[in-house]
């Protein structure tokens, strides 16, 4: 087993001769986020999983803040991943914060992708009113996120997931993802948030070479549906797919309609 392997926990499953996925989770998660839909997509594909370093069973002792303080870090495992999976090019599914880290790894090293789906994604949370981007806080909502996330991280685990994940009707969805947060080392869990919240990856849309969907969810209080429409404005060809699931984790919530739209885009490559 290579360094790359166990460093991000890596977990292969599905035929070995089909088409290879790689699934990688956001901001707080680990590889379980992808429970309801990685068993649905291994009966066609061969789907990898794996844990971002800081991150669920992956090497903490890899960890540094030098590398994970930028989200070019995180871009980069992604790649050495794709090319520890096989020596075909993959298809990327990124949720969140992570399909950012998918457009920089496509944008750098093209032959390694097959495709790139972007779930739920957000180029910059930050509303720019000098440009009339809307994505969706405040500089004083980001600034008092932060700043509640370092005071209490627990606390802010327990308030953040039932808005992350919407579905309030369906409270043992937020539950999932507050305990997912509270496996995560709050000083990791601290400089992940401040990637995740303050990057602009705007103006790296441009580069990205490879088909490409963008799948939003329809009522996301993390992502509005605005920002979507901006990632697929800004990626030359994108296909961009509106959910009938609400929140910001579709993998979760609404697992069928997720894989199905994984699928389709897939096959249809």
């Amino acid at each position: 087993m290579s360094d790359v392997l166990r460093r991000n926990r890596v977990v292969v499953t599905g035929p070995p001769e089909a088409p290879t996925l790689v699934l990688a989770h956001g901001f707080g998660c680990d590889q379980g986020l992808w429970r309801l839909v990685a068993p649905v997509l291994a009966e066609r594909f061969r789907v990898v999983l794996f844990d971002h370093v800081g991150s669920g069973g992956s090497d903490l002792s890899a960890w540094t803040p030098q590398r994970y303080s930028t989200m070019a870090g995180y871009a980069e495992d992604v790649r050495e991943v794709c090319r520890a999976a096989g020596p075909e090019p993959v298809v990327l599914v990124g949720h969140s914060v992570a399909a950012m880290m998918g457009v920089l790894a496509a944008a750098t090293e093209p032959e390694l992708f097959r495709g790139l789906v972007l779930l739920a994604p957000s180029p910059c949370f930050l509303d720019d009113p000098a440009t009339g981007y809307r994505g969706g806080f405040s500089a004083a909502d980001i600034d008092e996120l932060l700043e509640s996330l370092d005071a209490n991280y627990l606390g802010w685990s327990g308030a953040m997931a039932p808005v992350i994940m919407g579905n309030l009707e369906r409270p043992e969805l937020a539950a999932e993802l507050e305990t997912s947060f509270c496996r995560t080392d709050p000083e990791i869990a601290r400089m992940f948030a401040r990637v995740t919240f303050l990057s602009d990856n705007r103006d790296d849309l441009a580069a990205v070479s490879v088909p490409t969907l963008v799948a939003q969810c329809s009522n996301d209080a993390i992502a509005p549906r605005e920002v979507g429409e901006f990632v697929h404005a800004r990626i030359p060809g994108s296909r961009l797919v509106t959910l009938d699931a609400t929140g910001h984790c579709p993998q979760l919530a609404a697992p069928e309609e997720t894989a199905a739209a994984i699928t389709e885009f897939v096959r249809n490559l």
